[in-house]
């Protein structure tokens, strides 16, 4: 008697003990998924944002129960410095800091492009030469798109300044012929009486991406993948009217009110990433700038699972 008395307790016993066990193992998931279901991304001010801006506006990522955290930077050495210590899961950057990143070790890779726009400033009277002389940054983007569209029929002398004041200013006083600036600060510099000249992407590309960190696309490829469905929606709501982007930016980025219609915005596309051949033309490009082989290939630098 005692011993059934005996086996009846230790199978209760060991049945609760199961049951906390299962209860248990099942709050960590609820826990970790509170917690993968977040994204902190960082922004340039730049028209590449809109698309972002309005899918947080409209409560598109809180629809898909994602917490989306945006950071602006307004230089490139501060955003480097929060993806390489993991402050930020991913960013707006370029072609051409993703290729460096892999390249020196660090892992991150473009999930899509964000259609950056570019103009070129000029002075009222400037008129096109062979030889010219043009300001911008030295490994980025702008001197990428500077070689793209005057490579061919000009001779090039290249001032590079980071800072986008002071190449303003170096246009301005007619120390440089053209800087390339991305929009809306571009629009801004033309309200001092500078001309905007804008010019096609090569094979239709954009070398500007959003890029996430190896980190975040091990631990928050769910994430990532509800941010792109918000992300596409926005894009859908701007080709239905394209105010919405334009507003957007006048507002989060606290910009005068006066250059609205003149920012040039890109032509906004769904989530998609360049052909291997473009991002083979970026390396190339990279490697000569820098005078030295990359080791990596093109689809190291890219991670298409959330394109369509």
């Amino acid at each position: 008697m005692n011993k059934r008395l005996l086996l009846a307790g230790m199978l209760i016993a060991s049945i609760l003990f199961l049951s906390a066990c299962t209860n248990t193992t099942e709050g960590k998931p609820n826990e970790d998924t509170s917690k993968e279901l977040s994204l902190k991304i960082g922004l340039m001010p730049a028209v590449d944002a809109a698309p972002m801006y309005i899918a947080e506006k409209e409560g598109y990522f809180e629809e898909l129960g994602l917490d989306v955290e945006f950071v602006v930077f307004n230089n490139g050495q501060e955003r480097q410095s929060a993806l390489q210590t993991n402050t930020i899961d991913g960013s707006i950057t370029d072609l051409i800091a993703v290729a460096t990143n892999v390249n020196s070790g660090f892992g991150l890779k473009a999930t899509s492009m964000t259609q950056g726009m570019f103009p070129v400033l000029v002075k009222s009277d400037y008129e096109d030469k062979k030889d010219i002389k043009a300001t911008m940054m030295e490994v980025s983007v702008t001197n990428f798109l500077i070689d793209e569209w005057f490579g061919e029929d000009h001779n090039i002398e290249k001032v590079f300044i980071n800072e986008i004041p002071a190449r303003l200013e170096m246009v301005k006083s007619g120390d440089v012929d053209m800087g390339i600036f991305p929009e809306p600060m571009a629009s801004m510099g033309a309200v001092d009486g500078l001309e905007k000249k804008t010019f096609e992407m090569k094979d239709g590309y954009s070398p500007d991406v959003l890029a996430f960190t190896a980190k975040a696309l091990d631990e928050k490829a769910k994430a990532i993948e509800l941010f792109y469905e918000g992300y596409n929606k926005a894009i859908g709501d701007i080709h239905a009217d394209e105010t919405i982007a334009r507003d957007v930016v006048i507002e989060k980025l606290d910009l005068n009110e006066s250059i609205k219609e003149d920012i040039i915005l890109p032509a906004y596309t769904k989530a998609s990433l360049p052909d291997e051949k473009y991002l083979e033309n970026i390396i190339t490009w990279v490697e000569e700038v820098l005078k030295k082989d990359m080791e990596v290939s093109p689809e190291d630098l890219v991670e298409r699972a959330f394109v369509e």
